[in-house]
């Protein structure tokens, strides 16, 4: 206690004990279950500054890159370089995966690379804060912060506690990025903004940056070691052979030390491919409704003012609280079936859609953002249940870093739909909604064995035995 008690000094040191307490605590939470041994503390920090980076970014662009794009001239430009920027990464994001399977070390350089892009970025847009560079800038520290979650997602696997599943992993990244790198971030970021203008918050969005490559190399090593783990593919030749199958939910027989793991590829079974169709679809949603509400919000300023703006806050805020409302559910549900679960979700996002379409009003859709997000939170715990229930634990990484490079890209196609559509509420919602019909249709055909794609068709099982890897040989070489 200080000597003289007066309201100042009790109140700071009030607001000092509280803050220790508020360290310790989330100190307590992030090491919780074994988590500080197993190296998922590490990588819940590295994630958070994933999280940190994309609010940060986000308030500096505020009035440029989202909020100034309200006439046809400027959203014809955004599309230019969003097909500059995009395009490449979905390309690319194809090819992630594999390059996954067959990366034996470097996946924290990858990690840590995905950040060091984004610290050049940040302040290249520092410096040319006015000029046409924000854009191609910009989208490319978005498809930075998608590579990072696809890579982030074929390490977590490796850094799971033994007292915890996957289910309840993914949930708590989750909910450490969203309230620890979101939330804080994205306020500093605001008072930085506030005071130094939206280059300040730049500069801080290339600090985080610096942060999280930082974070990405403390994670513990032994993410590197691949020896033994067999890819996933989503293709599937039939039933296996008597004595190779294995029983839904069982574990496969893992190889032995001369077996080469390289030539063998484990099929994805029928659950996980309605999850990935599903979450897929809802995704899809989750990234029209980023982009495309701050345009409607600012197209439609001049009629509503504030109000429009404040409905465009509300979306944000109830995308968060779906997000959060929605892994905490997730982790306290058990999941028996986990394609009902993904099937019904996608339903509601769906319906959520149309009723936005139908409506035509901000208050709608800030509904459809708390069910959407909602949803796909249920619908992604959901695919991780299905992902470790039926998969071998040496085909779980490479079954994450596919499914969520996925993941990724039907988030960038709502968002190039976002980006391009007319900030007319209920056209851009009706362009959106027939996409998800298609998607739920799928979905809905997948569950049964079905498909609206002919490659697909037929019915798996859950689990099944690797198969061999499918070689073309060459012909010169076939005649020897």
């Amino acid at each position: 206690m200080p000597r003289k008690i007066t309201v100042t000094r009790v109140a700071a040191m009030r607001s000092k004990q509280l803050t220790a307490l508020g360290i310790a605590n989330f100190r307590r939470a992030a090491t919780a279950d074994g988590a500080d041994k197993s190296g998922l503390t590490a990588l819940i920090y590295a994630y958070m500054a994933n999280f940190a980076c994309d609010a940060a970014l986000t308030v500096a662009l505020a009035n440029t890159l989202f909020f100034s794009a309200a006439t046809g001239e400027s959203k014809t430009k955004v599309a230019l370089y969003l097909l500059v920027t995009i395009a490449p990464f979905a390309v690319i994001a194809p090819l992630i995966g594999p390059a996954l399977d067959r990366l034996q070390r470097g996946r924290r350089i990858a990690l840590a690379t995905s950040y060091g892009v984004r610290v050049v970025l940040a302040i290249i847009l520092a410096l040319n804060f006015d000029t046409w560079i924000l854009y191609p800038a910009a989208l490319g520290m978005l498809v930075m912060s998608k590579s990072f979650a696809v890579l982030k997602s074929a390490v977590t696997p490796r850094l799971m506690p033994p007292e915890m599943d996957l289910v309840r992993v993914n949930s708590r990244l989750q909910i450490f990025g969203l309230v620890g790198g979101t939330t804080v971030a994205g306020a500093l970021a605001g008072v930085v903004a506030f005071i130094f203008g939206s280059p300040g918050a730049l500069w801080l969005t290339a600090i985080l940056a610096v942060v999280g490559a930082y974070l990405s190399m403390r994670i513990p090593a032994w993410v590197e070691v691949t020896e033994g783990e067999i890819a996933t593919t989503f293709t599937y030749h039939g039933e296996p052979a008597a004595g190779e199958g294995r029983s839904h939910g069982s574990s496969s027989r893992p190889p032995g030390p001369a077996e080469d793991t390289s030539k063998l590829r484990q099929p994805l079974g029928h659950n996980i491919l309605t999850g990935l169709w599903g979450t897929g679809t809802i995704k899809m949603l989750i990234g029209f409704l980023f982009l495309y509400v701050p345009f409607v919000a600012k197209a439609h300023a001049d009629t509503e003012g504030l109000i429009g703006l404040a409905l465009a806050g509300a979306v944000a805020v109830a995308a968060g609280a779906g997000n959060i409302g929605g892994n905490a559910l997730g982790t306290k549900l058990k999941m028996t079936k986990p394609g009902v679960v993904v099937l019904r979700c996608a339903i509601a996002a769906t319906v959520a859609a149309l009723f936005a379409a139908g409506t035509h009003t901000m208050l709608m859709v800030a509904l459809a953002a708390l069910f959407a997000n909602t949803a796909s939170a249920l619908a992604k715990v959901s695919l991780d249940a299905s992902i470790q229930k039926d998969l071998p634990d040496e085909s779980r990484a490479s079954a994450f870093g596919r499914s969520e490079t996925v993941l990724q890209l039907s988030w960038v196609l709502g968002g190039a739909i976002g980006i391009l559509a007319p900030t007319e509420l209920w056209i851009g919602f009706t362009i959106i909604s027939v996409l998800m019909v298609i998607g739920l249709s799928q979905t809905a055909m997948i569950y049964r064995g079905k498909s609206l794609i002919p490659a697909l068709r037929g019915t798996r099982p859950n689990s099944m035995a690797p198969e061999a890897a499918k070689t073309k040989k060459h012909p010169a070489r076939s005649k020897r």
